[in-house]
């Protein structure tokens, strides 16, 4: 019953967190700590993460299915997919050139809690400071941008591989300083979101995946249904609450979450 509560809690972090400016990565690395939970969990966390991708593909699985089908005669279509591909290749490729050094030092459980901690309160100051000054934008439609703006986008979510630093902040913010509508930058985010996650988790899944046991099936099946509802009402509700109060109230959430963390760690 206790690893069922702990697949709970655990799945619920991951579905609210995952699409939000606030680093699911960050929030499942300290709640792992926090519970004082074996490697097994970490490898469980990433199998959860699955959830919320399928989450992402029902809600836009007309998006997705359209694009899909209209591949070989339209050109809209064809922008869209090469869009998303183009995003997600620097990703990728700083992604697999800077892991090692990322679970060697960032991922050190000596040093991991306390970089989060700062990671947050400067993501949170960025946020603010940046939404401020966001120049007046010039592109509205999520799944029509230009290739060169989807790369562009792509460029920002390198940012997402330092834990604490959120991929969907990097995107929807950077979106947001190259011109394109904050709730299109949202929705491009949330389409990025399905290969660039599909993709970290097999990786993760590659060196993480012997720690888990036939003994957590159940586990991993309550903390993926529980991580997909979850995830699939965030992202519901995440474009009304970013088209009515932006993203700022993320950027004071985090600063009270890393003033949080500091505390906890240091007094």
């Amino acid at each position: 019953m206790h690893d069922i509560l702990i697949s709970i809690w655990l799945g619920i972090v991951e579905g609210l967190t995952e699409f939000i400016p606030v680093s699911s990565t960050g929030h499942l690395l300290v709640a792992e700590r926090l519970l004082g939970l074996s490697d097994s969990w970490e490898a469980f966390t990433v199998v959860i993460q699955l959830g919320a991708i399928l989450a992402v593909v029902v809600v836009y699985f007309q998006t997705f299915w359209q694009a899909l089908i209209q591949l070989p005669t339209s050109a809209d279509a064809r922008r869209f997919a090469l869009g998303i591909i183009v995003a997600l290749i620097p990703s990728v490729v700083a992604g697999l050139a800077l892991k090692k050094f990322l679970d060697a030092v960032l991922l050190n459980p000596t040093f991991a809690m306390p970089f989060i901690a700062v990671c947050w309160i400067v993501g949170g100051i960025v946020i603010l400071a940046l939404e401020r000054v966001a120049p007046k934008p010039r592109w509205f439609e999520g799944d029509k941008l230009p290739v060169s703006k989807a790369f562009q986008i792509g460029c920002c979510q390198i940012l997402s591989i330092i834990p604490g630093v959120s991929r969907s902040g990097a995107t929807i913010l950077g979106g947001e300083m190259l011109g394109v509508e904050r709730k299109a930058a949202t929705l491009f985010t949330f389409y990025l979101a399905v290969p660039t996650m599909m993709g970290a988790t097999i990786l993760e899944l590659r060196h993480a995946g012997s720690a888990l046991s036939d003994g957590q099936a159940l586990n991993i099946a309550v903390g993926f249904v529980v991580s997909f509802l979850v995830a699939y009402v965030v992202i519901r509700q995440f474009l009304v609450i970013v088209g009515r109060y932006g993203l700022m109230p993320f950027g004071w959430y985090r600063i009270a979450a890393g003033l949080a963390l500091a505390a906890y760690i240091w007094i």
